[in-house]
């Protein structure tokens, strides 16, 4: 499939083959042995196409792989690459490091195997204002689908700002059980001192989707101060 692939570049006379590039995150039942074997397919993939001459011409071969959650199984592999006939552009694409997340990454992230070597701090907070409170087992607040990521988790409600300016405390006993398209359902628990006009602060999972959503993201200091915004084009 790859051959055919590079062929029909070949005979194009609009594209040229710049390297070999793949996504190891959808290995079926990955772990470390099987997906460090599937990445090193890959290697043995460029390094056929060189010594066949596909990327004659070229000033560089781009070899490109790296999803959120292998980037070190990438890195052990790519480390072993061998000569190739050009220069190797070793380009590693693992984006949720720019703001990681509060759940899919953070279950996933190769830290969690290496904590020795650090770890990576989630960036997106998602405040929402408590509009209703009908019952002391049921919130509401006024953030939904149109404004969390949830395709893989719902947002994990984490602290509670009160209105009236008290400080910042733990979101105990509330949890986020759905969403509706401008609204967030929130189960309380007897532990939850959550009134109306409150604010609570949800982590949120999947850093892709919070992208997709936000076009403009508002960058604030840990007391809530916005101090400048980051345009996306995702």
């Amino acid at each position: 499939g790859c051959a055919a692939v590079a062929d029909a570049v070949a005979g194009a006379r609009t594209l040229r083959l710049a390297g070999v590039a793949g996504y190891e995150g959808e290995v079926p039942d990955a772990d470390p042995e099987r997906v460090h074997a599937w990445l090193r397919r890959l290697v043995a993939l460029a390094v056929d196409f060189d010594r066949a001459g596909r990327f004659d011409g070229l000033e560089e071969i781009v070899l490109s792989a790296g999803g959120s959650a292998w980037f070190d199984a990438v890195a052990d592999v790519f480390a072993e690459v061998p000569g190739l006939s050009l220069p190797v552009l070793k380009l590693l694409r693992s984006g949720a490091y720019v703001s990681h997340d509060d759940g899919h990454y953070r279950e996933l992230t190769p830290f969690n195997r290496v904590p020795e070597e650090g770890a990576l701090e989630p960036a997106f907070r998602l405040w929402s204002q408590v509009v209703s409170r009908p019952s002391p087992e049921q919130a509401f607040t006024n953030a939904g689908k149109r404004d969390a990521a949830y395709d893989l988790h719902l947002p994990f409600a984490q602290v509670v700002r009160p209105a009236d300016g008290g400080p910042e405390r733990p979101a105990t006993g509330v949890e986020v059980t759905g969403l509706s398209d401008q609204h967030a359902w929130l189960r309380t628990s007897g532990e939850a001192d959550l009134a109306v006009g409150d604010w609570v602060g949800a982590g949120l999972s999947h850093p892709c989707t919070s992208f997709d959503k936000w076009q403009l993201i508002p960058v604030a200091q840990a007391d809530g101060t916005v101090v400048d915004y980051i345009r996306t084009f995702f």
